[in-house]
């Protein structure tokens, strides 16, 4: 009895562009989403962005295997201090009734985009 070996397409022998291109889609309709965003939270999202810059460097505590909490959570505190501070150079304050409120959607969106960042350098536990 004769085995023939089955020929592959060409498609089937290098399948990992296409994992790529899926992760390329991936972040492309999460940023599409993230547009959407009410105009405050885009607003603060702006700000988490640009203050998390600082803290994107190789053994940055954003890039740990368990993130430690109650740093995460004084990156956030820092961040609502920015945050408050330029609304009082523009005028505008956040209600005492609302900081609470605010500042826990500012650890969400400090979350995601720490899971973002962390995607991108391929340190996440999920792989799209």
């Amino acid at each position: 009895m004769i085995h023939r070996q089955k020929i592959l397409p060409f498609y089937m022998t290098y399948p990992f562009p296409f994992l790529f291109e899926e992760e390329d889609t991936v972040m492309r309709d999460l940023e599409y989403l993230q547009e959407m965003y009410p105009q405050e939270a885009r607003k603060y999202q702006k700000t988490i962005m640009r203050l998390l810059d600082r803290f994107d460097y190789d053994g940055s505590v954003i890039y740990d295997e368990f993130p430690d909490r109650l740093a995460v959570y004084r990156i956030a505190q820092s961040i609502m201090g920015v945050i408050e501070e330029e609304q009082k150079q523009n005028g505008e304050t956040i209600p005492e009734m609302q900081k609470n409120w605010v500042m826990e959607l500012v650890q969400v969106l400090l979350f995601y985009e720490i899971y973002k960042r962390r995607q991108g350098k391929g340190l996440g536990f999920l792989k799209f």
